[in-house]
């Protein structure tokens, strides 16, 4: 990790070790097969798929567990990996991804629909492709490029599509080498958590799982009241405006202080 992901990251609370489940999750892909008449502009027909594109390997890892995993159709079989993965999911809290509500999850849900299985247990999603779009202008949104630019690592360089198709011909070589790039993938994206949490907006409160109400709603470090900075201006009402110390979330009192009505009567009287 770079002196620059040093200084911005910061690590849950301890406080929520055993009671918070952050599962940080990437898929792989096998390619479709279709017939076609050429390789540019083409407008392949559903009459013309031999084999759709289906999920066919899972990387994770949880929040405050050291180790990465990959589960695959390789490894355990399509069922069987199915199967952990919607256990996963159900026992999580949060779901940490990249491009995971566009692309992981409705690629995952279609898997465990054609497979007769019911949605998994209700989680929130942190997808931090979004929080890198909507605040910052990166020169490209790509995980690798961000993960090198703030300093958390890259990603493990393969043998490019020739990969994904040495998979599909259960190569255990091309397998063990997809274990390790997806893995790679699952802590890059872990990382990059620890750096964007204080720009993430839909971060659910951490208070939550640790039972303190008054606490960092981001990485729930408890310590915030003596860090008041000013104050937060909603429309109509003012509160107290706290940073919390350990990730540098902005954090907005719950006690309104004097609204517009309020103030004016303060002048009349």
């Amino acid at each position: 990790m770079g002196a620059l992901a040093r200084k911005l990251s910061t690590k849950l609370a301890p406080s929520t070790k055993g009671t918070l489940k952050v599962l940080t999750l990437d898929i792989e892909n096998k390619p479709a097969v279709v017939n076609a008449w050429g390789l540019f502009k083409q407008n392949i027909s559903i009459n013309q798929i031999i084999s759709p594109s289906a999920v066919f390997g899972v990387g994770y890892k949880w929040y405050h567990e050291g180790k990465a995993h990959f589960i695959s159709d390789h490894h355990d079989g399509h069922e069987e990996m199915l199967r952990k993965t919607h256990a996963l999911l159900s026992e999580a809290d949060i779901v940490v991804s990249w491009n995971g509500e566009g692309f992981d999850l409705p690629h995952l849900n279609r898997e465990f629909i054609m497979a007769g299985m019911t949605p998994p247990r209700p989680y929130k999603q942190i997808d931090l492709l979004k929080t890198a779009r909507k605040q910052f202008n990166f020169q490209s949104n790509k995980l690798d490029f961000i993960a090198q630019q703030l300093g958390v690592g890259a990603k493990l360089h393969h043998t490019g599509h020739d990969l994904w198709t040495r998979c599909v011909a259960d190569d255990p070589k091309a397998w063990a080498l997809m274990a390790r790039y997806c893995r790679q993938d699952v802590v890059l994206t872990e990382k990059l958590l620890d750096v964007l949490r204080p720009w993430v907006q839909n971060m659910p409160h951490i208070g939550q799982w640790t039972g303190d109400a008054w606490c960092c709603p981001s990485c729930g470090h408890a310590d915030i009241s003596k860090h008041r900075d000013g104050t937060a201006h909603a429309f109509v009402q003012q509160y107290r405006q706290y940073q919390c110390p350990k990730c540098s979330s902005w954090i907005r009192g719950t006690k309104k202080l004097l609204g517009p009505t309020e103030t004016r009567q303060a002048r009349i009287n």
